[in-house]
């Protein structure tokens, strides 16, 4: 059986007993906050699905086809790499040759990559493990 203290611990602490109605009282704002708790869980799914959804979207977004000027690019690139006689280049002198930066650079070699799989590249330099060469493969 639960002692005294257990049920009440006003009881403990040698306070007086509350009143039944400071009981429903606090049952009441108990209960009002629960309710209130409930509808904030329900916003907080609410708005996560929401960023669920706009995530998804912006995914979708950057799969895109590449436009006019990564297409460009990427036929700049060929033609370069096609003119060397050894087929290849560093990112570094493509980066030269287009004055692009690295995002812009990797974007063109990628819609480059995906217009003609197979036929390219990416290796790293023999003498300096962080710089990488696009090269031509042969046909």
């Amino acid at each position: 059986m639960a002692a005294a203290a257990d049920i009440c611990p006003s009881l403990f602490l040698g306070l007086p007993m509350p009143s039944e109605q400071q009981l429903l009282a606090e049952l009441a704002a108990l209960r009002a906050e629960v309710d209130y708790l409930k509808k904030e869980y329900t916003t907080l799914s609410d708005n996560q699905l929401i960023q669920l959804r706009l995530i998804k979207q912006l995914q979708e977004a950057a799969r895109r086809e590449p436009g006019k000027t990564e297409i460009s690019r990427a036929e700049k690139i060929e033609k370069y790499i096609a003119a060397r006689p050894d087929h290849k280049a560093t990112f570094e002198t493509l980066k030269g040759h287009l004055q692009i930066d690295n995002v812009l650079l990797n974007q063109a070699i990628k819609t480059l990559m995906d217009r003609a799989p197979g036929r390219y590249g990416i290796t790293r330099a023999p003498g300096d493990k962080r710089k990488r060469t696009l090269v031509m493969l042969p046909k």
